[in-house]
C-alpha cells in the first residue's frame, strides 16, 4: 500500500481503542486493505490479539530465526508446539518451558503468579507430558519499597498457592532485586514433564471434519485483552488494566491434566492446545494454521461463566484451566467417558473445514469468516542497530582506578553475604513443596536441582540462571554467560546438559537502544548455545517490560536441564570432609585483574556503579565444564560450587556455610584483595578432592589444558584468609540467613 493509499483509508476506530489493542495506526491499515473494508470489533480484537508482540512475536520472530536446533536429541520444532522436547534415552522424552508473566504480576501479584504456574503446566501436558517439576526466576525493585515487598510477596504466594494445590514440586530457581524493576517485576516460570516418545502429543487440527472440543473451566470475562494491552505495550502504572488479569483455579487444573493426559494415553487425540495468551482465538488459530485447513465453531456451544457475554469477550477471553482438542468424531463418547469420570466439562464447539479460513457463528447467525492467512500475516519489524555511546563509555570505565574498600575484608564478606542478592533464599523456597512426587535427590538452594527417573539409574538436573547487569554491560557476553551459568550449574552436581529454553524478558524494541541489547542478547545465547551443544529447544519472549521511568534491564533468563547416566555420581556444594584440598577450576592463581569487578555485586553494592565489561571465552568454559564433569564421574570430587555472584570468596563461605566446614588458604592473597576475592571472572568452579586424588586430577585437567590451582584445606570451624579474616562458620551463617 503507498502512502496516497494509506491517507485515502478513514479508520473508524479512535487512537484510544487502537492503543488498548496495541495495534498502529499503520497496521489498521494493513488490515483494512487485507480485508479490503473496515473490520468489525470482534475481527480488530481478533487481528489485535494475534498480531499483538505478545502472541505475534512481532520485533523478535526475525531475530529468532539463529537459534538452531537441529540437534539429534531434539525432537520437535521449537515454533510450531507449545514446549519443546528432547529425547533422555530409554523411549523417553523431557518436554520443557519457560515463559513470562511480568506485567500481569506487575497488576495482581498473586494471581499473576498463580496463573504463569497454570498457564506453563498445560503447555507441557498439552504435549502428553507428565509435568513432574516446576522452577523459576523472580526480579524485583529494592526490597525496601513498600510496593516492591507486596509484588514480591504476592507472587511468592501465588506460585506456592498454585503449585502446591496442584502437587507438582517447585525444585528450583533463583530470586534477584535491582532498582531496575521497580513496579515493573520479572516472574519467569519453567515447567518440566516426561512422556513416552509414542505418547507425544502434537499442535495439529488433522485433516477436515475433525471435532473441535473445548474442556476445563467455564469462560468469563478474565484475561480480556492480556495479550494485546497488557503484555504488549508499557503498562504506564495504568491500574485500569487490572481486569486483564486471569484468575486461577489449581483444582480444576489437576483435574484437567489427570483427564487430558488419559485421553492422550487412549490414542483418540489428533491435536491438543492449552487456551492461554489470546483464549479461544489464539488456540483455534494455531492448531489449524499448520495444517492449512481451516475451522467453524459456534460459540453458543462455550459454556460461559457470566451471562450475556459478548462474541468479542467469548473470543478474546483468557480465563484458565481451558483446553482444546480435536478428535475423530467416531470417538466422541470414548473422550466423553473420559471426562465425565474426571469431572471435566466438554462441549463440541466446532470442527475442522477444507476450506483454510476462521468461520465464527452465535447459533445459526455468522459473525465472521476470514482467511487464516490474514490472521496470521502479522507484521514483523527489524531495525538497524547501532552500539549506543553511553554504552562504550561505561565498558571502558577505568575500573583499576577504584580505590579499595574502607571496609574490611571481613566485614566486606559479611556485607555482601547478607545482602538481597546473595543470602539464602530458603525464606522463600520453604514454602514451595519440593518433595511431592517423592523424585527429588536435590532441591532448592544447590547449585541445581536433581530428579530421579524411578526404576531407573538416570538422573534430571535443572537450573535457571540469567544476570541482567552483566547483559546491561555487554549484551552479547551477558546472553553467553546466562547461557554458560545455567550449564554450568548442572556440571557442578555432575550432570552433562543436553538442552536449554530461554525466556527474553527486555524494555520498549521500538527504543533502538533495546533493540540492540535485544539483538546482540540473543546472539550470545545463540553463540554459547552452540559451543555448549545444548539447543534451545523453546523459550518466550517479554517485551516492553519498563516503569514510569526507564526500561528495565536487559534480563534473557537460561532453563537448562542435564542428564546425568548414573544419579549416584552427583555431588553438591558444601564442603564433606576436613583436610581436604580446595581446588580453583580454571585459573592458575587468584587473579587481581580489575576488569573482573565489570557488574559485580561488589562494586554495585559498595560503590553504586553498574560499570565494566564482563567477558567469557567459550572454548574455556566448555573445557572447564568438561574437567569438572569428568572428575565427579570418576568419583574423585566430594564438592562442588560455581563461583559467580560475589565472587571466590563469597563462594568459598557459602561451600563453608553448607557443609559446616571451615576453610584455610594456603595460596598467596593479591595487594588488590576486592579483585582477587570479589571479582566474578567467569569459567571458575571451585572444588574438594582428597590428598590422595591430586595425581589423578591433575592428568584430567592436564588432558583438556585447563588451569588449576590449589587454594587451601577444609577444616576447623572458620573461615581463614591469611591475615585478612578469621571468621567462624556460624557467624557465616548468620550472616547468610538474613533475609530481605
Amino acid at each position: 500500500m503507498t502512502k496516497k493509499q494509506q491517507n485515502k483509508i478513514t479508520p473508524k476506530i479512535s487512537a484510544a481503542d487502537l492503543k488498548k489493542l496495541a495495534i498502529t495506526q499503520s497496521e489498521y491499515n494493513q488490515i483494512v486493505e487485507l480485508l479490503g473494508r473496515t473490520p468489525s470489533p470482534l475481527e480488530l480484537g481478533i487481528f489485535g490479539s494475534l498480531w499483538s508482540e505478545h502472541c505475534g512475536y512481532k520485533h523478535s520472530k526475525p531475530l529468532l530465526k539463529i537459534f538452531k536446533n537441529n540437534h539429534p536429541r531434539v525432537l520437535t520444532n521449537e515454533s510450531e508446539e507449545n514446549a519443546g522436547a528432547v529425547d533422555i534415552g530409554n523411549n523417553l522424552a523431557i518436554v520443557m518451558k519457560i515463559e513470562s508473566h511480568n506485567h500481569p504480576s506487575a497488576i495482581e501479584p498473586t494471581e499473576g503468579a498463580a496463573t504463569a504456574i497454570g498457564g506453563i503446566i498445560r503447555d507441557i501436558f498439552s504435549m502428553g507430558a507428565r509435568p513432574i517439576a516446576l522452577l523459576n526466576s523472580l526480579r524485583f525493585g529494592n526490597p525496601d519499597n513498600p510496593k516492591n515487598r507486596y509484588l514480591m510477596n504476592g507472587v511468592i504466594s501465588g506460585i506456592s498457592n498454585y503449585g502446591n494445590c496442584i502437587g507438582i514440586p517447585n525444585i528450583g530457581g533463583e530470586l534477584f532485586f535491582s532498582k531496575t524493576y521497580d513496579k515493573n517485576p520479572i516472574v519467569n516460570a519453567m515447567c518440566v514433564g516426561i512422556v513416552t516418545k509414542q505418547d507425544m502429543t502434537k499442535s495439529t487440527a488433522g485433516t477436515p471434519g475433525n471435532l473441535i472440543i473445548l474442556a476445563g473451566s467455564t469462560t468469563g470475562r478474565d484475561g480480556i485483552h492480556g495479550a494485546s494491552g497488557l503484555a504488549s505495550q508499557n503498562m504506564d502504572g495504568d491500574d485500569t488494566l487490572r481486569p486483564a488479569v486471569q484468575v486461577g483455579n489449581p483444582f480444576m487444573e489437576k483435574k484437567l491434566i489427570e483427564s487430558c493426559l488419559e485421553a492422550i494415553q487412549s490414542g483418540k487425540i489428533i491435536g491438543m492446545q492449552d487456551l492461554g495468551a489470546a483464549g479461544l482465538t489464539s488456540a483455534t488459530v494455531d492448531l489449524v494454521s499448520k495444517d492449512n485447513i481451516g475451522f467453524k465453531i459456534d460459540l453458543s456451544r462455550v459454556f460461559l461463566r457470566e451471562e450475556s457475554m459478548t462474541p468479542y469477550e467469548i473470543m478474546l477471553s483468557e480465563s484458565q484451566e481451558r483446553m482444546i482438542m480435536v478428535i475423530n468424531p467416531t470417538d466422541l463418547i470414548e473422550i466423553t467417558g473420559i471426562f465425565e469420570k474426571w469431572d471435566v466439562d466438554i462441549s463440541v464447539i466446532g470442527e475442522t473445514i477444507p476450506q483454510p479460513n476462521a468461520v465464527i457463528y452465535d447459533k445459526k447467525e455468522k459473525l465472521l469468516d476470514l482467511p487464516i492467512n490474514t490472521l496470521t500475516s502479522t507484521p514483523t519489524y527489524q531495525f538497524p542497530t547501532r552500539k549506543p555511546k553511553w554504552l562504550t563509555k561505561n565498558q571502558e570505565y577505568k575500573l583499576k582506578n577504584i580505590p579499595i574498600n574502607s571496609k574490611s575484608p571481613a566485614k566486606t564478606l559479611l556485607s555482601l553475604l547478607a545482602s538481597p542478592n546473595i543470602s539464602s533464599k530458603k525464606h522463600v523456597y520453604q514454602q514451595y513443596d519440593h518433595q511431592v512426587l517423592t523424585n527429588t535427590v536435590i532441591g532448592p538452594g544447590s547449585d541445581a536441582a536433581i530428579l530421579r527417573i524411578k526404576n531407573t539409574k538416570t538422573g534430571l538436573a535443572f537450573s535457571t540462571d540469567g544476570n541482567s547487569k552483566y547483559c546491561y554491560l555487554n549484551p552479547f557476553h551477558g546472553g553467553a554467560i546466562a547461557v554458560a551459568e545455567a550449564c554450568r550449574n548442572l556440571s557442578t552436581i555432575g550432570a552433562t546438559p543436553i538442552a536449554i529454553t530461554d525466556c527474553l524478558n527486555f524494555g520498549n524494541p521500538e527504543d533502538p537502544d533495546i533493540y540492540y541489547q535485544l539483538k546482540k542478547c540473543i546472539s550470545g545465547i545463540s553463540t554459547a548455545s552452540n559451543k555448549l551443544n545444548v539447543p534451545v529447544i523453546s523459550g518466550n519472549v517479554s517485551l516492553y517490560n519498563a516503569n514510569e521511568e526507564d526500561n528495565i534491564f536487559p534480563t534473557p533468563i537460561i532453563g537448562a536441564l542435564g542428564i546425568l547416566d548414573n544419579i549416584n555420581n552427583r555431588v553438591t556444594n558444601g564442603f564433606k570432609n576436613n583436610n581436604s584440598i580446595v581446588i580453583l577450576i580454571g585459573d592458575s592463581k587468584i587473579s587481581q585483574i580489575s576488569s573482573s569487578l565489570a557488574g559485580s555485586e561488589y562494586l554495585d553494592k559498595f560503590y553504586g556503579k553498574i560499570m565494566g565489561n564482563p567477558q567469557i571465552n567459550l572454548d574455556k568454559e566448555l573445557a572447564v565444564q568438561t574437567v569438572c564433569r569428568s572428575a565427579i564421574q570418576r568419583g574423585i570430587i566430594e564438592s562442588a560450587h560455581d563461583c559467580s555472584d560475589g565472587g571466590l570468596l563469597v563462594c568459598l563461605a557459602e561451600s563453608c556455610i553448607i557443609g559446616n566446614t571451615g576453610f584455610r588458604n594456603t595460596i598467596q592473597i593479591p595487594k588488590r584483595w576486592d579483585f582477587g576475592l570479589f571479582g566474578e571472572q567467569q569459567s571458575r568452579i571451585v572444588v574438594s578432592i582428597n590428598k590422595k586424588d591430586i595425581t589423578e586430577f591433575e592428568k584430567i585437567c592436564n588432558d583438556f589444558q585447563v588451569n588449576w590451582c590449589t587454594i587451601g584445606t577444609t577444616g576447623g570451624d572458620s573461615l581463614t584468609i591469611s591475615s585478612l579474616m578469621d571468621i567462624p562458620v556460624s557467624q557465616l551463617a548468620e550472616a547468610w540467613k538474613t533475609h530481605p
